[in-house]
């Protein structure tokens, strides 16, 4: 029998035990993606509603044209967390990403905190970005005087930070429903299959992210650029310096993909050589886009202007007859973009509650594959339904602002997680290693709290409130069924 580390709560996994279900053949998940799968999982996660949507309503709402900035900051503190994220997928490539490494490193307790946290990035990022989806989809189709009831394509409730939620008229966001529901249909049939299609999606994206940089730059006035940093206003977070770091806080929320590629470990064909490449190749070929767009966003529209639902439309639309050509391709490559998002963040979930519910953390029943397709199709079934219910009722803003400060948790702890590994078991192999122990981990620690110093107070009642609900249900049901915590009694 393995021995456990720490009690009750503080009961760590064994990493032996994490290995030898990583290398089991029957009765898990199916190993079919290779290193360039990965990256295109990476991507399409990452391009989509940071770059289609939230760029303009973070430029127009905090940071400006420095908004570009507010992307350098997010992506430094993203490369320091990724490079931890590397070290423990290549070494420990099993589906669950962060929740499990914290199981092994951190305890049962903070395990459960983070994989509790996590639906806060995968479920609620899922919602966020089919919210997007919808905005775009009905630009799209007004193009062909098809003009959806408003009633079915905005969310019932709103809110503002002064007055709290509000009743907006509308009935629910039908095709942000839809889109859900869709992709949840694709999941369920098999992670090959679903591979394949945000494949397609990455393409088409990627090919209209690179003409809107080649074509839009020579439509750019210099002078929306300036001033470059715009005057602090009576607020903390109204542009000036605080403005970049309130919009690299909120736009945080664009990188979220890379570790997405992490809940895959278990169905990559050498994850401990290819899953370093999908997690970092992708961050980088992202960033680097997303400081062009914002550029050239920022250059051929005014900041004031962006606080739509669309914003590179909008930046195609104020070129003029020059850029006319490219509004259907960018349209439709935002739909195929922010679809590919939807995909990956509904398969990163159902794989985190398939963990827990290995581990006895949740009902058994969540860690049931379909017979056929060798899919955590109940999980998938549940996050689908949950995400299509928020997706219809919630705004945009909102549920990326809960993404945000639930993704830089999670970054937070997994940084840690890689600092005491290091210090526990100095000589365990590992296939891959973040260099400059402990700055970068610590350093991720640091940049990843300071961008969620930058996000609005209400976010953190949120995040506390959600965290609340996360410890009860683990001590109701989570601790009396955990395997870990029950083998550790019956060895004592």
């Amino acid at each position: 029998m393995t021995k456990l580390h720490g009690m009750g709560s503080l009961t760590r996994k064994p990493i032996e035990s994490i290995l030898e279900e990583a290398g089991k053949s029957d009765g898990t998940l199916k190993r079919v993606l290779g290193p360039w799968h990965l990256v295109a999982l990476g991507i399409g996660a990452i391009i989509g509603s940071g770059i289609f949507v939230l760029t303009g309503q973070a430029a127009a709402q905090y940071a400006g044209p420095s908004i570009t900035l507010s992307f350098v900051l997010a992506a430094f503190a993203s490369g320091l967390a990724g490079l931890c994220y590397a070290e423990f997928a290549a070494m420990l490539p099993i589906s669950g990403s962060a929740y499990t490494y914290a199981y092994a490193t951190l305890g049962e307790l903070l395990a459960w905190i983070i994989g509790w946290d996590l639906i806060l990035e995968y479920l609620f990022g899922a919602s966020a970005v089919a919210v997007g989806w919808s905005g775009y989809v009905t630009s799209f189709l007004k193009d062909f005087g098809l003009h959806l009831p408003a009633a079915f394509t905005g969310p019932p409730l709103q809110y503002a930070a002064d007055t709290g939620f509000q009743a907006t008229g509308n009935i629910i966001n039908l095709p942000a429903v839809l889109i859900v529901l869709l992709m949840t249909s694709f999941l369920v049939v098999g992670i090959q299959e679903s591979a394949w299609l945000n494949n397609v999606a990455v393409v088409s994206k990627v090919a209209v992210i690179l003409a809107f940089i080649a074509f839009g730059y020579g439509y750019v006035n210099p002078e929306n650029w300036t001033p470059f940093i715009p005057p602090e206003g009576d607020n903390f977070g109204e542009f000036g310096y605080g403005g970049i770091l309130r919009g690299a806080g909120v736009i945080f929320f664009a990188y979220i993909g890379f570790d997405a590629v992490s809940t895959t470990a278990q169905e990559a064909k050498n994850p401990q050589k290819d899953m370093p490449v999908g997690i970092l190749g992708s961050l980088v070929v992202c960033t680097i886009l997303y400081m062009l767009v914002s550029l050239v966003l920022t250059g051929l529209v005014h900041y004031t202007q962006l606080n739509v639902p669309d914003p590179i439309a909008v930046g195609v639309n104020a070129a003029g007859e020059g850029l006319h050509w490219l509004r259907f391709p960018i349209k439709l490559g935002a739909i195929a973009g922010l679809s590919s998002v939807i995909l990956v963040l509904l398969m990163g979930q159902p794989r985190v509650f398939f963990a827990m519910a290995v581990d006895g953390l949740l009902p058994k029943v969540f860690s049931q594959l379909h017979p056929r397709f060798k899919t955590p199709h109940i999980t998938t079934a549940v996050t689908g339904g949950v995400a299509a219910v928020l997706a219809g009722s919630l705004p945009i803003g909102l549920l990326g602002e809960m993404v945000s400060i639930g993704t830089l948790l999670a970054f937070v702890l997994v940084c840690a997680g890689i600092l005491i590994l290091r210090y526990r078991e100095p000589e365990r192999e590992r296939p891959f290693k973040c260099p400059l122990v402990p700055i970068i981990p610590a350093g991720g620690i640091l940049a990843c709290f300071y961008l969620m110093y930058g996000l609005p107070w209400h976010t953190w009642e949120r995040l506390i409130a959600w965290m609340i609900i996360g410890f009860i249900i683990y001590f109701a049901y989570g601790k009396k069924h955990s395997k870990w915590s029950r083998q550790e009694s019956s060895e004592n």
